[in-house]
């Protein structure tokens, strides 16, 4: 990936962490998934972005369609946000998002939780030779990685 569309993508993963925290500062915890999801989705338009709700991945296998895979929202057509309202993310959270990744052919994805006061997120990168996780929680014992 070159320098400026490495700077490009994490420009769009800013601004939709930021408005992922205006959401969070206006409703505040306690809804339903798909409460914040439209309410993201406002948040989104309104900043100027472009995104698609329950977007469809088809899974294939040798060539059959053997499945699929419903992502929350899809950002400018180049990132996958996956929303909870989860006490703490699971590594299923995470395989769900490298799968969406897989299916989609996309490079990252946002997992969002809007469960607590403050919003946690985690980057999850992933191509065929490596997956890397980044992100934020609430927890004070706990830095995040460098970038």
């Amino acid at each position: 990936m070159n320098v400026n569309a490495r700077e490009s993508k994490d420009l769009l993963i800013e601004l939709v962490v930021g408005a992922a925290y205006e959401v969070s500062n206006v409703l505040g915890a306690g809804f339903l998934e798909k409460v914040y999801e439209r309410a993201l989705l406002t948040e989104l338009r309104l900043r100027g972005l472009t995104s698609k709700p329950q977007t469809v991945f088809p899974v294939a296998y040798k060539g059959q369609c053997v499945g699929e895979y419903v992502a929350d929202l899809v950002v400018e057509d180049r990132l996958i946000v996956e929303l909870k309202c989860v006490d703490c993310f699971s590594s299923q959270h995470l395989a769900q998002c490298i799968n969406y990744l897989k299916a989609s052919g996309l490079r990252v994805a946002l997992l969002i939780n809007f469960q607590k006061p403050r919003v946690e997120w985690r980057r999850v990168a992933y191509s065929s030779s490596f997956t890397s996780i980044h992100g934020q929680e609430n927890r004070a014992d706990q830095s995040s990685p460098p970038e």
